[in-house]
């Protein structure tokens, strides 16, 4: 599909927004799944005296905010192999994804990532795995693979906005102005003016020509 120079300079830009505030969100994300997992964890911990895999987590945390990726290998590693049916191992495979999207290994983020895609037993942190899944895919350019990702995804709930929103993106990628604008748009809905996240969902729709207020 062939675009004007104007049409192709709003398409630009939006890109840059991506690459500005992409990881922005993406962090924003593993932290909130993290912290609620924390807090339902405890239960779970308890009953299954969990508490190695506990250590080996904090563990694996302080390495990627310290950004030693072969040690944030070596405990995402420990527990998958053998925490993985503990609440931690679906935490942990988030925290490795955004330690590897940090460092600019896309191939070994995706990885953990479709680990809890199929073997998260909960379903909010499989909804966060498909979208940062499909952020790794934007990434990398594979614009298709990241929408079919999204296919399994939410169409309510807190995740449905965020859906909408790399919807948005991914179809950017692939051209599709009016596609994008309009899942934009979606977004913009169901998200709300309370979220954080609107102000710049609304820079990217009126990048690609406004969607209104």
């Amino acid at each position: 599909m062939a675009y004007d120079f104007e049409e192709q300079e709003q398409l630009d830009e939006l890109r840059d927004l991506w690459k500005k505030y992409g990881n922005f969100i993406m962090t924003v994300i593993t932290v909130v799944m993290v912290a609620v997992a924390a807090w339902r964890g405890w239960g779970w911990w308890e009953l299954r005296q969990s508490g190695q895999a506990a250590q080996v987590y904090d563990q694996l945390r302080k390495a990627a905010d310290d950004k030693d990726i072969g040690k944030v290998k070596e405990f995402a590693g420990v527990i998958f192999s053998d925490f993985n049916r503990t609440p931690y191992a679906q935490m942990a495979a988030l925290v490795a994804a955004r330690a590897y999207f940090d460092a600019d290994d896309l191939k070994a983020a995706k990885a953990p990532l479709q680990w809890a895609i199929d073997n998260s037993t909960d379903e909010e942190f499989r909804n966060a795995a498909r979208l940062r899944m499909a952020g790794v895919l934007l990434d990398e350019k594979a614009y298709d693979d990241g929408l079919k990702v999204l296919e399994a995804g939410v169409t309510s709930g807190p995740f449905a906005g965020l859906y909408a929103d790399r919807r948005g993106d991914l179809l950017v990628g692939l051209g599709k102005t009016e596609e994008a604008r309009q899942a934009y748009q979606s977004a913009l809905e169901l998200l709300g003016t309370a979220s954080p996240l609107y102000r710049i969902v609304k820079i990217k729709a009126d990048s690609l020509g406004g969607t209104g207020s």
